[in-house]
């Protein structure tokens, strides 16, 4: 069965884009792994993205796009449980393998589960108003991508 693509408003699309770049950082520390990279050249680029992308992009759904659904529906606890996972598993500095493969499985678990059930959901429930005011709040991260270690080529 093809799945097609989810048709996503305007105002999301910014939050999908740094979606796509999560998920290539999951890509990432899988072909770390593959390759046989140490954990702690993953683990420093991990890191990096964490700070300059993760933590940001978090900061906004938690601020501007959850509220459309309110703090105590069940898809947006389940969000904010996923980010306080991740944010635990980016302190982590012991085992690091075990560390990083946490953190791509989570990571690509949340953004699959933002991008095919909760985004949808926010979709059906924001009124036209909330949808322009998010657009007008959010833009997305412009990414540039720290080539200081390429370990994934």
């Amino acid at each position: 069965m093809k799945r097609t693509p989810l048709k996503r408003h305007k105002a999301l699309q910014p939050l999908s884009r740094e979606h796509h770049h999560g998920l290539l950082l999951s890509w990432k520390i899988r072909s770390g792994f593959k390759k046989g990279i140490a954990p702690e050249r993953i683990k420093n680029y991990a890191d990096w993205f964490y700070k300059n992308y993760l933590i940001p992009h978090f900061k906004t759904e938690e601020e501007h796009i959850f509220p459309v659904l309110g703090i105590d529906h069940k898809l947006v606890e389940r969000a904010l449980e996923d980010h306080q996972e991740l944010h635990l598993l980016f302190e982590q500095i012991t085992d690091l393998s075990n560390v990083l493969h946490r953190i791509e499985q989570k990571l690509d678990d949340h953004i699959r589960f933002e991008e095919r059930i909760l985004f949808p959901e926010i979709q059906k429930t924001a009124g036209d108003e909330q949808m322009n005011e998010i657009e007008k709040i959010h833009h997305a991260i412009p990414f540039k991508d720290n080539l200081h270690d390429e370990f994934w080529k």
